[in-house]
């Protein structure tokens, strides 16, 4: 594992095993024991798209793990007046140890590591959501001690986190159910991905359908950051596409709820049934700190 570009790179050992040292360093984390793992290492953030989770959390996790995180807006750094993502790869790998974008455009991530020297880390892209998923998974084994065989439904757009989801959830033995509007499904590479797993992937437009004996159910908003402009058309698209109590009570006994955040209650979710999951929805915010603390040590303590 040299990056953490899309999950479909990773193998579902690679997964298990972030999931198990994201496990440990939580646990030293909350009992006072610290892991400076990446003493005097630097991690560069791109940031073309803005975020209050992807940033924190790996600031802070920098910080207990001993190194360093440097901020960079595209204001700040050269790519945002022209210069050639392969150029900046190349001279950002002579300062730095390891390099975090969150940005539009998958190719982005990858040219940067095609062209670089240094890990490369996905915080985002219109493709995908890595570390959101991986954190995902980290809560579910949490709460239900187990990955294999337990059923997640999403309930929404067929977007980055419906990708990721799909290939982190049937990677590591689960069933994925997703419920979208035929517009707005999942990307074809990923759909293409799924049929090596036969009938563990199930796209329909019948919420109902997709969240029947669920174990698991994620949504996210309807109109994601670069998509403002289709707000009103999203809204009509997605009328009905909502995790409420007539969803939920087709769900299996003690089905968690999840939630990427931020969350617009009353749209895909209503206010009840966050505020009865919010500490497993808080849980999940909280362990991208932790999951993505394992993918940097795994990266860039070598």
């Amino acid at each position: 594992m040299k990056h953490l570009l899309k999950l479909l790179d990773l193998s579902k050992e690679e997964i298990i095993e972030i999931l198990n040292l994201a496990d440990q360093l939580k646990y030293e984390n909350k009992n006072g024991i610290e892991h400076k793992l990446l003493a005097g290492k630097t991690l560069g953030m791109i940031f073309q798209k803005s975020s209050t989770r992807t940033r924190v959390s790996f600031e802070t996790g920098m910080y207990q793990l001993g190194g360093q995180a440097l901020f960079l807006s595209n204001r700040d750094l050269q790519i945002g007046r022209g210069e050639p993502v392969q150029d900046t790869a190349r001279v950002l790998s002579r300062y730095l140890d390891g390099i975090m974008i969150r940005t539009f455009e998958q190719k982005e991530v990858e040219d940067l590591a095609e062209y670089g020297s240094i890990p490369i880390i996905n915080g985002l892209t219109d493709f995908c959501h890595p570390c959101q998923v991986l954190a995902d998974l980290m809560t579910i084994r949490e709460h239900k001690g187990r990955l294999d065989d337990l059923k997640l439904t999403y309930i929404g757009d067929g977007n980055n986190m419906a990708n990721s989801l799909i290939v982190g959830c049937l990677k590591v033995g689960m069933r994925v159910a997703i419920g979208c509007p035929d517009d707005y499904r999942p990307d074809p590479k990923v759909l293409e991905f799924a049929k090596e797993y036969g009938d563990k992937l199930l796209v329909t437009g019948d919420i109902m359908e997709a969240a029947k004996g669920a174990d698991v159910v994620y949504t996210d908003v309807w109109t994601s950051m670069g998509e403002e402009a289709e707000t009103e058309k999203r809204k009509i698209a997605f009328a009905g596409f909502q995790v409420n109590d007539e969803l939920m009570s087709v769900t299996n006994e003690g089905c968690m709820v999840q939630h990427c955040l931020p969350a617009h209650r009353e749209e895909e979710i209503t206010a009840k049934v966050f505020e009865a999951h919010a500490d497993e929805i808080f849980d999940e915010a909280e362990n991208r700190l932790h999951a993505q603390k394992a993918v940097m040590v795994k990266l860039m303590s070598k």
